[in-house]
């Protein structure tokens, strides 16, 4: 385990810079293709322990335990092979237990192709008394049991209970008292110990979420509203005043437009509902009071990008602030500790961008976690009664000692003039590069943008050589709904239009050789690289696309034997210009060599969308290549698939761009 050394609380990076094709033997697709090292940090409620998952062979991860102490060993407490069981975030419930969610993909469950799953399970530090907290399913259960609910409440001041969702089953056991006619999300308080259960709020088949105040009472329900069985993307919620069990009108979201309140958490001491609602197209953050007044209060807003989220710390979730995302993720705080605290740290440490990724139940010890464009992170401890800050753990340890390039925001014009925020990543020790090789790296979502900060991806063509520029184009979101548009299919001649502004932008500028200008894409960002070199043969010369949408009509009937078909129907779109915007129906005008990547597990993006692609490029005499792995999912997390998709697309772009 690499830990960084450490001088009060300066820095001091011992090892040497590589960079690039200097780096002797430096495998920079290993190193950069590498999943973090350390992931999802917890800290005892005691504050002397943490725990943290570490990646393994594959797609496989170990869960370690570490004491705090000086001199101590990580232990491992258990491990998933990822075949398919998956350890997600684990999260201390005592100072001797956690609660981890274990995911995966089943490969034709029910008949409907590849699903995703969860279950939350409870075991003890030591790795024993391992017990399954998710209801379970058994030959008499009537559907399938995909969620495995999720904890609303830690309970701190319980020692090993927790108040959590769990997804009920009807049981059609007729005739025996094991039958049961439940079915929906309901709320249990469990002894993660012993299993008993309390069953807190009867399963509601209606039921979309619940949230308590941090004491272990829920005073908020969302109900999902429903048109001929089919979610129709309005959620109704109710709420109960303090020491009531009446529940009471809240209110609406809808969530296809985003209008209407959307609580986020409860304050039990204040009495309020924490939540975010459109100011001027914008998300911002409110509140509203739950005496029966409901009295709203805006909190805090932008006039450029939305409020996304909540900033909260301890065993409680207390809410200490709200984040947004402008050229930088930065936090407005509403507690004056917290921010005087962080604002003294990152004085402490350079001005270097902090977030509290921890703490003990009393607040008394902390997990500070510092990154940034050039810096994939690390976690420092905080003792705040000795005003003690301690170098910890890097959260990716092959990149320790690596140059990595800095990520600069930058502005520019769209064919119409609109500008369009970007972030542009030049090799590093090439901050003033010319006429090198570049490449355009659309984000996917389409609801979704791209944020200052590390990036494995645009980091690693940096390190080969390569400018990356980052365009968060029309029909990304955080920025509101005049730049999100319709979203980027509905609007996608919009956003391609800026997804190819952005390489004549980078060959204006001198920064890229238009003969060596290639796009890279990922989900969403692979259907914008491939329907950019449709509607534009000339601009880009080669096209890679990871797990890319490629038929807009087919991603709509993916989605056809769900309660969300609607909603993904009314998202796509209808008429001409979804087959106008499907790059399988075009692929005779894509005139450039393709490089196609997917994984056989995808829940998001069927496989067949690239297999289909990849056989209508060959059938209009297009080089192309598919990429495929039986095994993965949309994310490909395996360390020796990410190391083969990088290593085969530099090779790729370096052959069609003639280097």
């Amino acid at each position: 385990m690499s830990m960084r050394q450490c001088l009060g609380v300066v820095l001091l990076l011992a090892a040497t810079a590589v960079q690039g094709e200097n780096a002797g033997s430096f495998d920079a697709a290993a190193a950069f293709g590498a999943r973090p090292s350390v992931s999802n940090l917890s800290l005892s409620p005691d504050g002397k322990n943490v725990a943290y998952i570490s990646a393994a062979e594959g797609q496989g991860s170990v869960l370690f335990t570490l004491s705090l102490e000086k001199g101590a060993r990580p232990k491992p407490v258990t491990r998933a092979d990822g075949k398919p069981d998956r350890l997600g975030t684990c999260s201390w419930v005592a100072s001797d237990r956690l609660v981890c969610q274990v995911y995966g993909v089943s490969r034709d469950a029910g008949g409907l192709g590849p699903l995703n799953w969860s279950r939350l399970v409870a075991i003890n530090a030591d790795g024993s008394n391992l017990k399954v907290l998710s209801t379970r399913e058994n030959f008499y259960s009537r559907g399938l049991q995909l969620g495995g609910g999720s904890v609303l409440d830690w309970l701190p001041d319980e020692n090993g209970s927790v108040l959590m969702t769990r997804q009920y089953l009807p049981d059609d056991h007729l005739g025996s008292h094991l039958g049961s006619s439940d079915e929906g999300l309901g709320v249990d308080r469990i002894d993660t110990r012993t299993l008993a259960v309390t069953h807190v709020e009867h399963p509601n088949s209606s039921a979309y979420d619940f949230i308590t105040d941090g004491r272990g009472v829920v005073r908020i329900m969302g109900l999902r509203r429903s048109s001929a069985g089919l979610d129709n993307g309005i959620i109704h919620f109710e709420y109960r005043a303090q020491n009531s069990r009446d529940w009471k009108s809240l209110c609406d979201l809808n969530t296809v437009n985003g209008e209407g309140f959307e609580p986020l958490a409860v304050d039990h001491d204040l009495n309020i509902a924490y939540g975010l609602k459109k100011k001027e197209g914008r998300q911002a953050l409110y509140t509203l009071s739950l005496d029966g007044a409901l009295h709203e209060e805006l909190l805090y807003s932008r006039p450029d990008v939305d409020v996304d989220s909540l900033v909260r710390i301890g065993r409680r979730q207390r809410v200490v602030g709200a984040s947004y995302a402008t050229a930088a993720r930065r936090a407005e705080y509403l507690s004056a500790d917290v921010k005087q605290m962080l604002g003294a740290l990152s004085k402490a440490l350079a001005g270097a961008p902090l977030r509290i990724a921890d703490s003990s139940t009393d607040e008394s010890k902390m997990l500070i976690f510092s990154g940034s464009d050039s810096d994939p992170g690390v976690y420092y401890v905080f003792d705040r009664t000795a005003h003690r800050l301690e170098t910890f753990l890097v959260e990716r340890d092959l990149l320790e000692g690596v140059k990595l390039a800095t990520v600069k925001p930058v502005m520019y014009p769209s064919d119409d003039g609109t500008m369009v925020p970007a972030y542009l990543t030049l090799p590093p020790g090439h901050e003033d590069a010319k006429g090198i090789p570049a490449i355009v790296l659309p984000h996917g979502g389409p609801s979704a943008r791209d944020e200052w900060g590390f990036d494995w991806l645009s980091q690693f063509f940096a390190n080969r050589g390569y400018a990356v520029l980052q365009p968060n184009f029309r029909g990304s979101s955080g920025y509101g709904d005049a730049w999100f548009q319709q979203n980027g299919f509905r609007s996608w001649p919009i956003a391609i239009g800026d997804i190819l502004s952005a390489g004549h932008w980078l060959v204006k500028q001198g920064i890229a050789d238009p003969a060596k200008l290639g796009i890279l894409g990922w989900s969403y960002g692979g259907y914008a690289a491939l329907q950019s070199a449709v509607v534009d043969s000339n601009t880009f010369k080669a096209v890679i696309a990871i797990a890319p949408v490629t038929d807009l009509p087919a991603l709509k009937e993916q989605a056809r034997n769900f309660t969300n078909f609607a909603l993904v129907s009314q998202f796509v779109g209808d008429g001409p210009q979804i087959h106008a915007g499907s790059p399988v129906e075009h692929a005779d005008k894509i005139k450039v060599p393709v490089l196609l990547f997917h994984g056989a597990m995808d829940t998001n993006v069927n496989i067949a969308e690239s297999q289909h692609m990849a056989e209508r490029l060959k059938a209009a005499g297009a080089h192309v290549e598919l990429v495929t792995w039986d095994n993965l999912d949309h994310h490909l997390e395996d360390a020796s698939a990410r190391t083969e998709m990088l290593r085969k697309s530099d090779a790729f772009l370096r052959a069609a761009f003639g280097m």
